[in-house]
C-alpha cells in the first residue's frame, strides 16, 4: 500500500439530533415523583435539589459526609475521581434536600441510595421510562433534574458564579475552601428552590410514603477551617 495523496473526508455525525435541555414545571415535577417508585423518586427529589449528576447520586456515599460543628448541619463531599469533571465536588444540601437524606440514614451501612439491599447502579433504566411516559413527560431525561435545578436558580436570580458551584460546573476559582459570607450565599441560593408553601406537595407526597426509618448517626465534629464546603441550616425534620 502506498501513501494517500490526501486525507480523505470523513463525514461527521449531525448534531441537529441533540436534544435539547428540558427543565421541569413545577406541575411535571409534580406528575413524575408520584409516578416513580419510592427509591427512584427519592432519588429525583435529591437531584432536583442539589443538581448532582445521576452518576454522583447512584454513588453517594455516607464517608463522604461531614459534619460542620459551627453550623449544625452537614455536606457531601464527593472524591474527584468520582466527578465527571475530575474536581472535589461539594453537594450543598438545601431544606428538602436534607429532609431525603435522614430518611436515608441507617438503611444501608454505605452507600444513601439503595434498593433492596443493594446500590442503584443507574436511575435511567425501564421503571424511569415507564413513569415519565405515564407522567406524560416522555422527553424528559434522568440529566434534565439538573437542568431543573439549574433554570430555577437563575430564575431566583442566583448569580452566574454561584450556579457554577452549587451545579459543580469546573470553573477557574479556587472553590475548595468557602468565606462564611460566601458559604451564605451558597445557601440562601440552594434553598430558594425549594418552592413556596403551595409547592411543597410533590416533595411531601414522596417523603410521606412508608419507608424503612432509623436512629440517626451522629456524626463526629469537623472544622469549617479543614472542610470544602458547607451549609448553614439546621436538619429539617421529616
Amino acid at each position: 500500500m502506498t501513501w494517500l495523496e490526501r486525507s480523505p473526508r470523513i463525514k461527521l455525525l449531525s448534531e441537529t439530533d441533540k436534544r435539547a435541555p428540558y427543565p421541569l414545571s413545577w406541575e411535571e415535577q409534580f406528575r413524575l415523583l408520584n409516578e416513580l417508585p419510592t427509591h427512584l423518586a427519592k432519588m429525583a427529589l435529591f437531584k432536583t435539589n442539589t443538581g448532582c449528576r445521576e452518576a454522583e447520586v447512584c454513588n453517594l456515599r455516607w464517608e463522604w459526609e461531614q459534619w460542620i460543628p459551627e453550623l449544625n448541619t452537614s455536606v457531601f463531599v464527593v472524591p474527584r475521581e468520582n466527578v465527571k469533571n475530575r474536581e472535589p465536588r461539594v453537594v450543598i444540601i438545601n431544606r428538602m434536600a436534607r429532609a431525603v437524606i435522614e430518611q436515608m440514614r441507617g438503611i444501608h451501612p454505605e452507600y444513601v441510595f439503595t434498593y433492596k439491599g443493594h446500590p442503584i447502579r443507574k436511575m435511567n433504566g425501564p421503571a424511569w421510562r415507564k413513569a415519565r411516559q405515564r407522567a406524560g413527560v416522555p422527553q424528559v431525561r434522568v440529566h434534565d433534574l439538573k437542568h431543573t435545578f439549574g433554570r430555577r436558580l437563575r430564575a431566583a436570580g442566583v448569580s452566574f458564579e454561584d450556579r457554577q458551584d452549587l451545579l459543580g460546573h469546573k470553573s477557574g476559582r479556587i472553590t475548595t475552601h468557602y468565606s462564611q459570607a460566601e458559604l451564605g450565599n451558597l445557601i440562601c441560593a440552594a434553598n430558594r428552590v425549594c418552592g413556596d408553601e403551595s409547592r411543597k406537595s410533590p416533595a411531601l407526597v414522596i417523603l410521606k410514603r412508608k419507608t424503612a426509618q432509623a436512629p440517626q448517626k451522629q456524626l463526629g465534629g469537623l472544622s469549617m477551617k479543614s472542610v470544602v464546603g458547607a451549609t448553614g441550616f439546621e436538619p429539617a425534620t421529616t
